[in-house]
């Protein structure tokens, strides 16, 4: 397995700052429904295409404020066999309101056959896309950082100034080693000088 990096091998950002995110955000919010609640979901949780595209309304807890979302790396128990681990990642309540509202999830909940069904029925690719093409509208350079990855990246290094316990963060992006989530704290450049502002009272 490839090692975690922040930036690639000629020092370029791999992740969103927190200026680039915000324009994210408003870029996204400009959307149709489907895009802006993907882009949206994306944001709030870090997640992976690939587990964004498993998400159900079963797996939304209105009143709880949490997404249930599958970690899709592969991962063993001690007998060997593949291992199921779902995480409950916190997302704000007007996301939730935005999500019930552009996909009917509360009355989705109500069918069983509904309730499993994806919310977003689409595929990685096109999930890919979307994204840049939020990303571009929202001014961010053509760079390693404009993509999925990136955004994930960029939750990653947000928890992390905004003081978020390295074990939460972990379980947050399903991470299986505290190691890789640690990567998160070797923040740099705007995040890192907000990280010393507060040690520097």
């Amino acid at each position: 397995m490839s090692e975690m990096r922040l930036h690639d091998t000629t020092g370029r950002r791999l992740y969103l700052n927190a200026e680039e995110r915000a324009a994210f955000l408003a870029a996204a919010r400009r959307q149709p429904a489907r895009d802006r609640t993907l882009c949206e979901a994306l944001h709030w949780t870090g997640c992976r295409p690939s587990e964004l595209l498993e998400i159900t309304p079963s797996r939304v807890d209105l009143s709880g404020g949490t997404i249930a979302i599958r970690s899709l790396k592969k991962r063993k128990d001690a007998s060997g066999q593949q291992k199921v681990v779902f995480r409950s990642v916190p997302v704000p309540a007007e996301f939730l309101d935005t999500l019930d509202i552009g996909h009917g999830i509360r009355e989705a909940q109500k069918s069983r056959k509904k309730a499993v069904a994806p919310i977003w029925a689409i595929s990685r690719v096109r999930v890919w896309q979307i994204v840049k093409r939020v990303m571009i509208e929202a001014g961010i350079p053509d760079a390693p950082h404009r993509s999925p990855k990136g955004l994930r990246h960029g939750f990653g290094i947000n928890a992390t100034v905004n003081g978020v316990p390295l074990h939460m963060l972990q379980r947050w992006l399903g991470h299986a080693q505290l190691s890789t989530t640690a990567v998160y704290a070797q923040a740099v450049g705007r995040e890192e000088q907000d990280i010393a502002a507060r040690m520097w009272g």
